[in-house]
């Protein structure tokens, strides 16, 4: 099937809540224009990002509220002062850690800076009739996610599970009368996502002025404590109380002798099929509005997924179920032209997972810290082919310099010789290799640029807590990091 032709070009990965800035969180304010000025000094043609959507207070990216919401947390406090919907100094005395998100604290206050703004935008504001428009244009996912995330405050934060029944599967009298109790802070959330969408459409448009793509990211799972199972159970293996009767996971292997637990519910790709895929088809234009380029995430899943009986403790007695593979992507492809994606295709990759990502000519990725062991490992530099996107690390490793110090002397010694010389600075060594690779993509996180270790690293895939946090200050790019990168860029032929 068609898909969008890629020039050879390269980018950093830096999610914006890894941005500086004074109010807990990095956000798409003034910081995040600085950060395209550098991307653009340094020669790049993309910022990826991770999931932009609303988090809970361990504030992974990849268990949001909703697939296609935005999370006010990234608000920019200093443009809703621009814009007259919050008085100076907002935040001032709030005591936030510069160093990593507290995501309660920070949650807590974007929500209060939120109220904050209704209250002068409801006192009479020229946003008024685009507000209006936006609620119209965006009904289909906005209004539901605004009465489940209402509903859900007024529960006291109440995971879906724990609904009461008759609110969880959408008793029509049961929801008409919560509505009622709850109808302004439905408004409010409503217009926390149209300050988020302003905010972000406006930071595309600047990101396009100084031609850098935005790089998105699309988790292929939702959580079960989210608005699109709440308002669309028939798309996905609930019971008739609304509950998943399997869930997400990846079986053992040489990592993780139990396997993965995701606890993700699962799709009813037949009930899908009937409806013609419009679910993921909307979800999909939603993220497309939002960004130029995607990453699905665990793309082997749409050719067969694990799934776990509710009720196991760990991901060891599932069972591989077939997923939609090409009927899918076609599907959409139809609807939407030719997708601009990137398969996340690591781990296990099986012939039918092969044979998906080659009818839809997706590019896939190739982690330089994979290669080892012998010549043919796919990982190797010299085995990249051309349609590929090469990382030196992703989110979910260590940073390059974290994974370096723990290799053995062995595979020391064989990079070494593999590069021609002794390594002292690996971060720039597999910065070099992705760059002069033959794949039409090459990434490296933020972290690998500025040479920081494992106290840096994003995210460690299985462990719950203490993870995405990590935020940078400009004073930590090392001189010269910027320039050394534009000169390699267009040494390899990635530059703009």
């Amino acid at each position: 099937m068609p898909v969008p032709s890629l020039t050879r070009s390269s980018g950093i990965l830096l999610h914006p809540t890894s941005l500086p800035g004074p109010f807990g969180i990095g956000d798409i304010g003034p910081e995040a224009y600085r950060w395209v000025d550098t991307l653009a000094a340094a020669k790049q043609r993309w910022w990826q990002v991770l999931p932009l959507g609303p988090t809970g207070g361990l504030g992974s990216p990849y268990q949001s509220f909703s697939a296609f919401a935005g999370n006010v947390s990234l608000i920019s406090p200093e443009l809703l002062t621009r814009d007259g919907l919050l008085p100076n100094g907002f935040f001032a005395g709030q005591g936030f850690n510069a160093e990593r998100v507290e995501f309660d604290k920070v949650a807590a206050a974007k929500e209060g800076m939120v109220r904050a703004a209704w209250d002068r935008f409801s006192a009479g504001h020229p946003l008024k009739g685009e507000f209006e428009g936006y609620r119209a244009q965006e009904a289909a996912w906005l209004t539901d996610y605004a009465r489940f995330m209402a509903f859900r405050a007024a529960l006291g934060g109440r995971s879906l599970e724990d609904w009461p029944d008759d609110l969880r599967t959408r008793k029509p009298s049961a929801v008409a009368e919560m509505e009622k109790a709850v109808r302004k802070e439905v408004l409010i959330l409503e217009f926390g996502q149209f300050l988020f969408d302003r905010q972000w459409q406006a930071l595309r448009t600047y990101a396009k002025e100084k031609k850098v793509g935005l790089f998105g990211d699309a988790p292929i799972f939702v959580s079960g404590d989210s608005s699109d199972v709440w308002a669309n159970p028939d798309q996905f293996q609930l019971d008739s109380a609304g509950k998943p009767t399997a869930v997400a996971g990846v079986p053992p292997d040489y990592f993780n002798e139990d396997g993965q637990l995701w606890g993700n519910p699962l799709y009813d790709w037949k009930a899908m099929a009937a409806t013609g895929y419009s679910w993921w088809t909307a979800r999909l234009a939603r993220n497309l509005a939002q960004v130029d380029l995607i990453r699905l995430d665990h793309f082997r899943g749409f050719a067969a997924a694990w799934h776990v009986p509710v009720g196991e403790t760990t991901a060891k007695d599932g069972q591989w179920v077939d997923g939609p593979r090409g009927e899918l992507f076609r599907a959409m492809t139809a609807k939407l032209g030719p997708l601009p994606v990137v398969a996340e295709d690591l781990g296990l990759i099986t012939p039918d997972v092969a044979a998906l990502l080659a009818e839809t000519g997706f590019p896939g990725m190739k982690v330089l810290q994979f290669m080892m062991g012998e010549p043919a490992n796919p990982y190797w530099p010299h085995n990249c082919e051309p349609h590929a996107v090469v990382y030196t690390g992703t989110h979910d490793n260590d940073t390059t310099v974290g994974w370096w110090a723990g290799l053995s002397d062995e595979n020391r010694t064989r990079l070494g010789e593999y590069i021609g010389h002794w390594i002292e600075k690996p971060h720039w060594d597999l910065i070099r290799l992705a760059w002069a690779s033959v794949g039409v993509l090459a990434f490296a996180p933020l972290q690998d640029l500025m040479g920081l270790g494992t106290e840096a690293r994003m995210n460690m895939p299985g462990v719950a807590d203490g993870n995405w946090a990590w935020r940078f200050r400009w004073e930590q790019i090392p001189a010269g990091a910027i320039d050394r990168l534009a000169e390699w860029t267009v040494r390899y032929n990635r530059g703009k």
